[in-house]
């Protein structure tokens, strides 16, 4: 009997962007899972639609008394969904405490930095004003800090000489997608985990962060090819 597909719920507030290449990578036959639940703060963002109907959930925050109240129905929307993984793409609300500690160590992020530098918004902006060679995008998982849960994977892109922030941005929407991916297909496989404040793939800890190649593979700076 076909063991029952990994369970992935999505929050974003915006276009979907990361949302669809994981669609696409579940269609496709890449991803072994299977998206049950889109969450959004915004009843009008885009990434909606990429999903049907009875997979869509959205609430305007601003009409509730309290971040708190928000994140409480948030949380019971997404647990009905029961996730093995939630992912936050592209999702720009802080998640409170108690729904960081409710599903911790299944809830990852993937945040357009090389953390732990940038945390927060602007982060093309901030890397160019810093005169950074380097850029990137890094997937964590999620704590009640933000931004600040252990990266699993990065992938490092360069800053070129007359980068906007827009191009920049660009570029790293270029290795966002594959990097999101590998992380998600070690996720849905059962090899990745949080132990504490330590990633662990195939039960071993990860004491620096996986490294996306041009092969879209994840390499272990400290050995070798891993995903």
């Amino acid at each position: 009997m076909p063991q029952p597909l990994p369970r992935i719920a999505v929050l974003a507030s915006g276009r979907g962007s990361n949302l669809q290449a994981v669609l696409d990578a579940i269609a496709a036959g890449s991803l072994a899972g299977e998206v049950v639940g889109v969450f959004s703060d915004k009843p009008g963002a885009a990434a909606l639609q990429r999903v049907a109907p009875p997979l869509r959930w959205s609430a305007a925050a601003k009409a509730y008394p309290s971040r708190e109240a928000f994140d409480a129905d948030l949380a019971e929307a997404v647990a009905a969904a029961r996730p093995d993984w939630i992912l936050c793409a592209g999702y720009l609300r802080i998640l409170g405490d108690a729904f960081v500690e409710r599903f911790r160590g299944r809830t990852i992020n993937i945040h357009p930095s090389l953390l732990p530098k940038y945390r927060g918004l602007h982060t093309h902006a901030r890397a160019l004003e810093a005169g950074d060679g380097e850029h990137g995008a890094s997937v964590h998982f999620v704590i009640p800090e933000l931004d600040a849960g252990t990266v699993i994977a990065q992938a490092v892109v360069p800053v070129h000489t007359g980068d906007t922030p827009e191009l920049l941005a660009e570029r790293v929407l270029g290795v966002e997608h594959p990097l999101l991916l590998a992380v998600m297909r070690l996720a849905t496989s059962g090899r990745l985990a949080e132990h504490g404040a330590t990633v662990q793939v195939d039960g071993h800890p990860l004491f620096t962060p996986l490294r996306l190649d041009c092969a879209g593979r994840l390499t272990d700076p400290a050995g070798g090819a891993t995903a």
